[in-house]
């Protein structure tokens, strides 16, 4: 029987574009896979050059924009890292945790803006990172982290949309595909065994790699396996401030004798103000402390809520495995399985050298019972320098135990029936597990530190910290448990040390199923495609603390020296001013651990510590409850679409125009804070019809326009979707919290382009983008009918109608805006020099984007709104690439930058914004086949050190984070058999 007739249209094999993108935006720039109705013969190429070749040639045929990344060879990834390799693409940009890429951000649109596809299943991969990451992914967001780049041969970022494509995205749908059998064609084996070094931590850690596949029975069948094994030990270190406040908000500080406080907590008498029983502990009446006093009491002055150095102790252990089963018992029939298991375990470790008092109010030993001996603010009211008195000193570390486990099992049949048409039926389940069994922190405390100084006249990322009369690094000194005693319930002014428990984990899984047809009406001309779908997705969340997370006295015959130990050689490589703290006592968890028996999940009653409520609660804790909830999402839809190929005015044009109709059915559960955690459960159905089409016209040999228009969704976010939160029924009617009834995002999108390909292997792009956003989704206040809360009548008293008048603090669609933007490309080979500078080349792009939308800056009725940048989108990134291949030595230096972007709006604490400020990452590899089959790799990334310096307030820039993770340089060995 004939060959099904698309099928012999192009044929760009995996291998054939093996060594494409290996760092650059363009490594393989906008080369779509090779789709089944557009293939060529297989060509096997290796080597860079090679690769951009092939990788040219694929981008020329294709209908839509898209931009890939292929391996160099088989098993072999461009980046250690498969965010590291995206953000090479044209707009798109990356986020990091712990110095590892983690999600992406395209054209302005961030992680929930954005489906991922594997192996043509839709999955979500979700892991844990730090507070100042977003902590536990609990959004839409993909975390790349998961998984070894090593397991995929491809990756594939559809900026353009077309029915045939999963709906639910307005950035991009990023396709990332592992290696299969049928591609290889032969028996191919290979492996790699790599060593990675830290600068920072000192520490060194393995990686390993292998690929192995045959086919048999006459090409019939086909087996492959590959996997991927890797440790990775860093330090994050630097200083931070988690926010920044102004003095009255939080009832001002201890006022000098005699001086009224600026701001006080109650209408008790001056002295208890200031935690004092006389005016003995505060500072005399004089002119300085007085100025002082008053200066950091302006409302327009902001001083650091929670100054201090940290150190992060990272220690991570990645395993990945894929599979693939091919069987084409007839010509016209190709059985497909693939599945892919990646586990990411991991530890962390955070400790903290801060002082609390100046985020905590009266009762907890906060800034009232703080006197402020100096103060100096700049004219845009950021705090330089101060020495305060009172300050309460607290040494904190948190321990983490991690882990993800991601599985997808995924089956594809393709049937050819005739010579014109083929169907294609694929389903699978991904799973992706998140779990922190152990999240614990314990605390060692000194009250009332005289001389404490906060410094950062010289710098304000690196300030200098110094604790007045006390030693941090004395093991038995005034840092240490500080405890409630038996019999009482609280320390005056005061938080004692404390241990938290805080288990919590994300469960996802996607249930996907799709049938779909082709039917070539006239051959090379006109394809008519359809299809259907079904997908089921649920997300579930739990969260548990302990219940009192205070401790008590000292058990009987423990040393307090010995529930510690010494953080030491903190600071390295950041420049810190001289006599910067290097070395201080931290808890010790095992010790304290056993001592307290702090995982006994009980109510004590014994000696260890004496009374104390250590169970681990939910639903009926208030502080954990909103972290347990679950959303079930079933889409169904439908599909039509016509692939053509003509010429107009004697222009040859292709391309496909089409439209998807789904239909949204959501289920989102949560519990109210009333009447100890009660379920609320809500339903909401949307229909979406989305149109797009796509056409590429051949304006002349070597010059290609393109256009694209579509109207897209994308659903909204999980976190919005809770319905639990606070309802009163009573006095005030109000609700506080989510919102079950919102509406997908929805745009209308137009895409341009023009290529050059204007001598060999090179080319020049200029990209146009637009996207109206016709619904965004912001929390505001508002006042409203109960009935359009979108929670359930069943809450409300018997005698409610439903129509009664709520006061609603909530996630509201709103108007929205417009974002647009443009790209320009460069792939430029150096053939034009001489014979010793031909192997050299260049890639290159730029990306602006521009998005302004209204914020509001507080969730209370006819708040004020601000005009801001969308949340995540950077103004302005670039990439610049140099590359050398001769076939023996081949190697590259990759620059990446991305402007300042906001992360948050409002910032919280009387702020506008937070963000994370600009970075430039450069990363450098090479390497050297000693023979046909050996070849020695080097590898370095992160040569800048850059620092994850996040910030708060547009007009101050006040640091929130400024962490260090070091330099990392990888050495290694590859083998192909």
């Amino acid at each position: 029987m004939p060959a099904f007739r698309p099928s012999r249209r192009l044929a760009l094999h995996p291998v054939a574009l093996a060594a494409a993108l290996i760092a650059a935006p363009a490594w393989a720039q906008t080369a779509a896979p090779a789709p089944a109705a557009a293939q060529l013969e297989t060509v096997t190429v290796t080597g860079i050059r090679a690769s951009l070749e092939s990788a040219l040639n694929a981008k020329r045929q294709d209908k839509g924009i898209v931009d890939v990344i292929k391996a160099e060879d088989m098993g072999k990834f461009p980046d250690t890292n498969l965010a590291e390799s995206l953000q090479r693409i044209p707009g798109v940009v990356i986020d990091r945790d712990a110095g590892e890429g983690r999600n992406i951000t395209v054209r302005g649109l961030g992680g929930d803006f954005a489906r991922t596809r594997i192996n043509g299943i839709e999955a979500l991969a979700t892991t844990g990172g730090t507070d100042s990451s977003g902590g536990a992914n609990r959004t839409r967001a993909f975390d790349f982290n998961v998984f070894a780049a090593d397991l995929f041969n491809s990756l594939t970022v559809r900026k353009s949309s077309s029915a045939d494509v999963d709906e639910g995205s307005l950035g991009a749908t990023i396709d990332l595909q592992t290696a299969r059998p049928f591609d290889m064609k032969k028996f191919v084996a290979a492996v790699s065994v790599k060593g990675t070094y830290n600068d920072l931590s000192g520490k060194a850690t393995p990686k390993a790699s292998f690929l192995i596949s045959n086919t048999f029975a006459d090409n019939r069948i086909g087996v492959l396996l590959s996997g991927a094994y890797s440790k990775r030990k860093v330090y994050e270190e630097g200083f931070s401030t988690v926010r920044w406040d102004n003095g009255p908000s939080s009832g001002g500080w201890c006022s000098p004798v005699g001086v009224t406080p600026a701001s006080p907590a109650s209408t008790a008498q001056t002295a208890a103000f200031c935690g004092a029983s006389t005016d003995a502990a505060r500072l005399p009446n004089t002119a300085a402390n007085v100025t002082a006093y008053n200066t950091a009491s302006l409302a327009t002055n902001f001083h650091p809520r929670l100054p201090r150095y940290g150190r992060l102790t990272h220690d991570q252990e990645r395993l990945g495995l894929t599979g693939s089963i091919q069987v084409r018992p007839a010509d016209t029939m190709l059985l497909t399985f693939d599945m892919l298991y990646s586990k990411l375990d991991a530890t962390r470790q955070e400790d903290f050298l801060e002082a609390i008092s100046f985020s905590r109010n009266l009762s907890q030993g906060g800034k009232q019972q703080t006197s402020v001996v100096e103060a100096e603010f700049a004219p845009s009211g950021q705090m330089l320098y101060g020495k305060f008195n009172g300050v309460d000193v607290r040494s904190e570390s948190r321990f983490d135990k991690l882990s993800t486990i991601f599985s997808q099992p995924t089956l594809t049949v393709e049937q050819e029936i005739g010579d014109h048409v083929k169907v294609t039926v694929r389903g699978g389940r991904a799973t992706s597990k998140f779990d922190n069994p152990i999240q614990t922190t314990t605390t060692l405390d000194a009250p009332n530190v005289n001389g404490y100084v906060f410094d950062a006249r010289r710098d304000d990322r690196a300030p200098l910290l110094s604790y007045g009369n006390l030693n941090p690094a004395d093991p038995s000194g005034a840092l240490r448990i500080q405890g409630v005693p038996v019999g009482q319930t609280a320390i005056t002014n005061f938080t004692p040390s404390e241990i938290r428990l805080r288990p919590n984990g994300v469960t996802n899984k996607q249930d996907v199923a799709t049938a779909d047809v082709a039917w070539e009406i006239i051959p090379d001309a006109l394809t008519l495609k359809a299809g259907v779908s079904y997908k089921k997705f649920s997300f579930t969340s739990y969260d548990m603390r302990r219940t009192v997370e205070t401790m008590n006295t000292l058990p009987a015959n423990v040393i307090p020296n010995g529930l510690v130990t010494t953080l030491t050689g903190f600071g390295k490589g950041q420049n810190l001013p001289d006599g910067s703290v290097t070395s201080w006592v931290i808890p010790n968890l095992d010790a304290i651990a056993q001592a307290y028996d702090i995982y006994c999940n009980c109510l004590k009653t014994g000696p260890a510590g004496g009374p104390g409520d250590y169970r681990l609660t939910s639903i009926t804790n208030g502080s954990a409850r909103g972290g347990n909830r679950a959303i079930t999402e079933t889409d169904t839809g439908t599909w039509l679409m016509a692939d053509f190929e003509t010429r107009l005015g004697g222009l040859p044009v292709r391309g496909n125009v089409g439209t998807r109709y789904v239909k949204t059915d959501i289920m989102a559960s949560g519990y109210l804070a009333t009447g100890g955690g009660s379920l609320v459960t809500a339903d909401r159905i949307y229909k979406d019809w989305l149109p797009s089409a796509n056409v590429a016209v051949n304006l002349a040999k070597n010059l290609i326009a393109r256009a694209a228009a579509a109207k897209v969704m994308s659903r909204p976010p999980l976190q919005n979707l809770n319905p639990g939160g606070t309802l009163s029924t009573t006095g005030t009617l109000s609700y506080t919290g989510g919102n079950p009834a919102l509406d997908p995002f929805r745009a209308t999108t137009l895409d341009a382009s023009l290529e050059w390909y204007h001598s060999k292997n090179a080319f020049l792009g200029l990209g146009l983008f637009q996207k109206k956003i016709k619904s965004y989704v912001l929390t505001q206040g508002r006042d409203i009918p109960y009935n359009q809360t979108g929670l359930p009548m069943s809450l409300l008293p018997t005698n409610f109608t439903g129509e009664e008048l709520f006061r609603v603090s909530a996630p509201v669609n709103t108007q929205g805006g417009k974002l647009s933007g443009f790209e320009i490309n460069v792939q430029q080979p150096f053939s034009f020099l001489p014979s010793w500078g031909q192997n050299f080349g260049l890639l290159a792009n730029y990306t602006q984007v521009k998005s302004k939308m209204d914020y509001v800056l507080s969730t209370a009725l006819n708040s004020p709104t601000v005009r801001e940048d969308l949340v995540n989108l950077s103004p302005r990134s670039w990439n610049v690439s140099v590359y050398y291949d001769d076939g023996t030595f081949s190697g590259r230096v990759s620059t990446s930058a991305r402007s300042a972007f906001l992360t948050t709006i409002p910032a919280g604490n009387n702020q506008d914004v937070a963000g994370k400020n600009k970075t430039f990452n450069v990363d450098l590899s090479m390497g050297y086949k000693l023979s046909k089959q050996l070849e020695l790799t080097f590898e370095a990334t992160n040569l800048t050190n850059q620092p994850n310096d996040q910030f708060i307030s547009r007009a101050m820039n006040n640091v929130v984070v400024n962490n260090y993770t070091g330099r990392e340089f990888i050495v290694g060995g590859r083998y192909k058999f």
